[in-house]
């Protein structure tokens, strides 16, 4: 690890293979810091100071291991939880199964991974944790298991905000869409006439970019920004003030 990454810290990020993680990833490399990506497979850009770890984060035994790990090897100061999955369906398809997988990817796993990072953080006395929930959180149609686990980032943040800011820990939220990821053509076909027409009715005229949402994770895992913490902050061209239909 060089001087400057020391200096800035170590930064764990899910999903920083492809998107918007691999975005913030981009960014916090820049800053300065230390990055380990998590995610299902390889990708991305290469970089002295990344470190690519290959694992089934909705798998609780892998995350575990992974996270004792990542433990032992790095002063862990930043976790950025981004990784997630949709899986939609309307009320009478929707799986409990699907739900469970949600649960453990979606807040299981930010759980295991900041109780692994919260000792090198109390020895620091600071920490920063973001977590990426959605706009879904506030609802949207074929969206019951990803809206009720990314609402439940929300909850869960403020919760650990209260408890670990005497520590010099803070806990955020961002919460992103539309984006224009995988993820987002997973569900709206690219170019299509759909798409127009959703960009259309954003109040922004456009659709969000990657690099949107990793500005603002960049505001949240600053050294300097101590005094915000519980905060939810919604990076999705005004959609979450007014109707979204997808």
């Amino acid at each position: 690890m060089n001087a400057n990454a020391k200096d800035k810290g170590v930064a764990v990020v899910t999903g920083g293979s492809a998107g918007i993680g691999a975005a913030i990833c981009e960014h916090l490399l820049a800053a300065g810091y230390e990055v380990i990506s998590l995610a299902r497979r390889g990708g991305g850009a290469e970089h002295s100071r990344l470190h690519r770890i290959e694992v089934d984060l909705s798998d609780r035994a892998a995350t575990a291991q992974v996270a004792r790990e990542l433990a032992a090897r790095f002063e862990v100061t930043t976790v950025v939880h981004n990784a997630g999955v949709i899986r939609p369906a309307l009320l009478p398809e929707v799986r409990l199964g699907d739900l469970d997988a949600l649960v453990d990817l979606h807040l299981g796993c930010a759980i295991q991974l900041v109780q692994a990072a919260l000792p090198a953080m109390q020895r620091r006395g600071l920490g920063r944790v973001v977590l990426l929930s959605s706009r879904a959180a506030l609802g949207l149609a074929t969206r019951t298991a990803y809206s009720a686990t990314k609402a439940g980032m929300l909850g869960m943040a403020r919760t650990w905000a209260l408890e670990l800011a005497p520590q010099g820990i803070t806990v955020n939220v961002v919460a992103p869409g539309p984006i224009r990821t995988d993820m987002f053509y997973d569900v709206v076909e690219k170019d299509s006439e759909r798409e127009r027409q959703l960009a259309a009715s954003i109040p922004v005229r456009r659709l969000g970019l990657a690099e949107d949402v990793a500005r603002a994770v960049d505001f949240f895992v600053d050294p300097d920004n101590g005094f915000v913490t519980g905060q939810v902050l919604y990076v999705c061209g005004g959609t979450s003030v007014g109707s979204l239909t997808l």
